[in-house]
């Protein structure tokens, strides 16, 4: 269903569009660090192996990122590794994106400067709002000139900015109120990553740009980034070490291979399980929603679908399990030492629990397991900074995320499966054991699963119509099988809790 803009709207649009499209060639010198051969290499290996430019060009840059990694094992750690960060950084945007890495300079350039003008609790509102109207705003481009298609833009790496700058403007807030001991109940939260005072602009560019986060995440807090530029989460004030440095090798090929396997997952699988038309993915009907397949049984629709979204996930899995390793392989993912001398872990660049999630006994601990971080920046700077709004979180996610309507379709229908985990919880949990392993365990995981697919199949499909249709083709058993469950569970007596009498 194509949405049709009123002509004096579209005018305008494309007008204003133009304008900002003919800025293109005052900017093109501005990309130096990408040298022609290597786009030439580029071009030729993709007209060889039949894939399209901007795709290989994003896969090269991944891996490109484990030689800058171990290359930064070899710079010495302070400002060299700053300046290391913003080179790397930036040559990815071009090489990936070409003059569009621009678009992450003027999102730097201008938040610094209201860092450095606007009052600590201003700019905890002001940046967010900034990065977040320039986030949809690239949504919206996207979506307007080239709806329901796929283009690799600076979207990506705008989605990633937005995360940190955001991070940055509450950790510096919350720095001012423990200097002043005025913290918050956030703020304490939050304490491990409060900044007292602004990075400088290296330092702060540095951290923009590093090279193992820009272009698909994850986002960490400044504090984390600068302990992996200046070693200090690795040795103390006089260069000794906190403790027996762990070895790199299994923690950044662990995650090589992880990539690999989900990457080979999605080229294979998700070619023998299409979800949309593979002629014309874009305009024809959903594969998943076409009459040939609809004359399919239910249960082998599903069955496909369920294995068909289990691929699309691989290429999100891909990149992340990546970019930890690349970050492992310089020990950012490194998470330091407790008092004790003792390795803390790696989990700074972990961004996917994969096992946790496709095992997730309910739609909170989902949620938690994948893109982590992301669900870290939504907890610790939406949900508790708005007393706890879960409207804050999802409506802020759905946001983040752009604006087909099959976003808000998904966001809308998740909390259907919350009230129902709480209430099930309350009612029929404490009659069985708590272990996951358990048959009541494995039913809690078979249903949390199948009633998430049916649901995230918005976020695939994205347009209206197309969600409905497949929706409707599976009954809207999803909505209707919580509606019934809510209300058979509403009507059911709450046991007692255990050495109470009656």
């Amino acid at each position: 269903m194509d949405v049709q803009l009123p002509e004096f709207f579209t005018n305008f649009l494309d007008a204003s569009l133009e304008k900002v499209y003919a800025l293109e060639p005052v900017f093109e010198p501005t990309v130096v660090l990408v040298p022609d051969f290597l786009k030439e290499i580029v071009k030729y290996l993709a007209d060889l192996i039949g894939f399209d430019v901007p795709t290989l060009s994003f896969t090269v840059a991944i891996y490109l990122c484990y030689v800058l990694g171990g290359l930064m094992n070899f710079i010495p750690a302070g400002k060299p590794r700053h300046i290391a960060n913003i080179l790397f950084g930036v040559f990815l945007m071009q090489f990936t994106v070409g003059v569009q890495w621009m678009h992450q300079l003027v999102n730097a350039v201008v938040t610094y400067v209201m860092f450095l003008v606007l009052p600590r609790k201003t700019a905890a509102f002001a940046v967010p709002a900034f990065v977040m109207t320039y986030c949809v705003l690239g949504h919206l481009h996207r979506q307007y000139i080239n709806y329901l298609g796929w283009d690799l833009d600076f979207t990506s790496s705008q989605m990633v900015i937005t995360q940190k700058l955001w991070m940055m403007a509450y950790n510096l807030y919350d720095g001012d109120l423990i200097a002043k001991g005025k913290e918050s109940r956030a703020a304490k939260k939050c304490a491990p990553f409060a900044l007292k005072d602004l990075p400088d602009f290296i330092e702060y560019l540095g951290y923009v740009f590093s090279f193992t986060t820009v272009l698909s995440g994850p986002a960490y807090e400044f504090s984390i980034y600068k302990q992996a530029c200046d070693g200090s989460h690795l040795y103390d004030a006089n260069g000794k070490p906190q403790g027996e440095i762990p070895s790199n090798v299994w923690p950044t090929l662990r995650p090589f291979l992880l990539g690999l396997f989900s990457m080979a997952a999605f080229v294979v699988v998700g070619g023998a399980f299409p979800i949309l038309d593979t002629e014309d993915p874009q305009k024809n009907t959903p594969y998943v929603t076409s009459p040939e397949f609809l004359e399919k049984s239910i249960f082998y629709r599903y069955a496909y679908m369920w294995i068909g979204l289990w691929a699309v996930r691989q290429k999100y899995i891909m990149a992340w399990t990546n970019s930890e390793a690349s970050n492992n392989i310089w020990y950012a993912g490194f998470e330091g030492f407790d008092d004790n001398g003792k390795a803390k872990g790696w989990d700074n660049a972990n961004n996917m629990g994969i096992w946790e999630f496709e095992t997730a006994p309910n739609v909170q601990t989902m949620s938690k397991e994948w893109n982590k971080k992301t669900s870290l920046w939504l907890t610790r700077y939406v949900y508790i900074r708005t007393n706890g709004s879960l409207v804050a979180v999802y409506g802020m996610s759905a946001f983040w995320h752009g604006f087909y309507p099959g976003y808000y379709l998904f966001f809308l229908s998740v909390p259907l499966l919350t009230f129902c985990e709480r209430l099930g919880k309350k009612k029929i949990s404490p009659y069985f054991s708590k272990e996951k392993w358990t048959p009541y365990g494995i039913l809690c995981i078979i249903s949390t699963s199948v009633a998430t697919e049916y649901m995230v199949a918005a976020f695939v499909l994205l347009a209206l119509d197309r969600t409905f249709d497949y929706w409707k083709s599976m009954y809207f058993f999803g909505h209707i099988g919580c509606i019934v469950f809510y209300a058979v569970l509403s009507v059911m007596p709450t046991p007692k809790p255990k050495g109470k009498k009656a």
